[in-house]
């Protein structure tokens, strides 16, 4: 028998429908409720469209997608929930409606009920405030499409009892959904660890005017291999969502700078840019899907010496094979013949930094990103004062093996390196804090946002002691405490331990 044999759902939108569907499929009664007459009805006959095209499809056997649409019962009245064990709220994102459906269901079920709020940004604690019981309210927060993405966080408010907590946990492992556990922080672990994938690309367009929003898409998509951009992101998500979540988020954490929004995306939701439903967003979309501004061409340009400068010894040798297979030489030595064009790889410092740093003139300085290897795109930069011929020098070398090459303005840790160490450090920071544990971190982040990797196994990927010389460069550079590094990695990276090794209990 599942942990809960009696469940109930209030709002059978898409997120309480697909609630219900899996928690039929693992063997619960389950009771819709609605407060819109003949929506329950409705939603069966949906589930009921559901489970017939799986069949169609030969993913569930025709038995058991009958036996899972017997246990549907729509109710008529809020008391048809009196005999549930778990009832899990999913109605509209508003504090004061959410206490009084939990106030009013507490006069419904019984004491030992469980009620779980699937809030994706409310405080489970200030929803329990209300209830007479608040250690039995738990958040229970799903992803849309529910059936798909298959991580739920369980939330314990400050009053929640651990033992239902643990129930919720175990019956979402029954719904075959993996159930990561936080505390009532918020963001909870999804909605607080992608702040800085959003938030650090906004900076680079908006905050320092260094890339385009397609620029930014690409090197994060090509480089580290996130399925979608941020910009795509917040066009898929829609800006009259995201944008006010980014604001609450801003404000929950009192002005804490890593979460800070930008001025941009106001400006573009008062136009009716907000994404795809509007047909246009940071990129237009038609018929074909996507318009995305074409690739920048490749320049002319004849071979000249190359004299190299990288943050790491393989690095170097990478380049010198790109050079070597483009037919142009690698000068030697200490210093760069005159007319060479200085092809240096720096590691969160910009092209002016890495000027300085080497001791060189900035007028045939071109940076490029290595720390996700050279392969898919390639990404440069130069100083203010760098030469365009030596600009379009690096660019067509780098571009002769059809390699796409991208060109930002001078910008401390390029786009891929700047966006995983905010990624990354906040990742930290959320194990520092004690919100979740590094294996559910990783989990949540991996499940819920489709990240390649979860934030702290790609922190590990990359090098914690990278991330934290990244974080110190940009520190440096800019004087902005969001790049301050967590004590997590601090601590991590001058151990060389794993930034998933917990933290011993004391």
């Amino acid at each position: 028998m599942p942990a809960f044999e009696r469940v109930g759902v209030v709002g059978v939108g898409a997120m309480g429908a697909g609630i219900a569907q899996i928690a039929a499929q693992a063997g619960a009664q389950v009771t819709l409720f609605d407060v819109r007459a003949g929506a329950a009805e409705a939603a069966v006959g949906r589930l009921r469209g559901v489970w017939a095209r799986l069949v169609e499809k030969g993913r569930m056997g025709a038995g058991a997608a009958e036996e899972a649409a017997s246990r549907l019962i729509p109710a008529a009245a809020l008391a048809d929930l009196s005999a549930c064990d778990l009832v899990v709220e999913a109605i509209v994102e508003d504090l004061d409606v959410k206490r009084r459906a939990f106030v009013d269901l507490e006069g419904v079920v019984a004491e030992s009920c469980v009620l779980a709020s699937n809030t994706s940004s409310l405080s489970v604690t200030a929803i329990a405030a209300a209830c007479a019981r608040p250690a039995r309210v738990a958040g229970y927060h799903f992803f849309n499409p529910v059936p798909l993405m298959r991580v739920v966080e369980v939330v314990a408010g400050a009053r929640t009892e651990e033992s239902v907590c643990d129930r919720l946990a175990a019956f979402a492992g029954e719904m075959g959904h993996r159930a990561v556990r936080c505390g009532d922080s918020p963001g909870f672990i999804v909605n607080h660890a992608g702040r800085g994938f959003l938030t650090e690309a906004l900076q680079i367009v908006a905050g320092e005017g260094a890339a385009a929003y397609a620029d930014v898409d690409r090197a994060l998509r090509d480089q580290v291999g996130f399925r979608l951009g941020p910009f795509e992101l917040l066009d898929l998500t829609a800006l009259d969502v995201s944008q006010p979540v980014l604001e609450s988020m801003f404000r929950q954490f009192h002005g804490e700078p890593r979460f800070r929004p930008s001025w941009l995306l106001a400006r573009r939701l008062d136009a009716g840019l907000v994404g795809r439903k509007a047909g246009e967003g940071f990129y237009r979309y038609g018929p074909d899907g996507q318009a995305a501004p074409p690739e920048r061409p490749v320049p002319s340009a004849e071979a000249r010496p190359v004299w190299l400068a990288t943050a790491e010894r393989d690095w170097r040798e990478a380049l010198a094979e790109i050079v070597r297979a483009a037919g142009w030489s690698v000068a030697e030595g200490p210093e760069p013949p005159s007319d060479a064009l200085c092809l240096v790889a720096p590691l969160g410092y910009d092209a002016s930094a890495t000027a300085r740093l080497l001791g060189l003139g900035p007028d045939r300085i071109v940076a490029i990103d290595g720390l996700f290897g050279f392969g898919k795109r390639r990404v440069i930069m130069g100083t203010p004062a760098t030469m365009p011929e030596m600009l379009d020098a690096a660019h067509a070398l780098l571009a002769q093996d059809g390699s796409p090459v991208t060109r930002i303005r001078d910008s401390a840790g390029f786009v891929a390196q700047r966006t995983v160490a905010t990624i990354v450090n906040i990742a930290c920071d959320m194990a520092q804090q004690r919100i979740a544990t590094p294996e559910d971190i990783d989990d949540a982040v991996r499940l819920g946002l489709g990240y390649p990797q979860g934030p702290l196994a790609l922190g590990d990927a990359v090098g914690p002691a990278r991330i934290l010389a990244i974080l110190k460069a940009l520190f440096e550079l800019s004087g902005d405490p969001r790049y301050r590094a967590s004590p997590w990695l601090r601590r991590r990276a001058e151990l060389g331990l794993s930034l998933r090794r917990p933290e011993p209990t004391p």
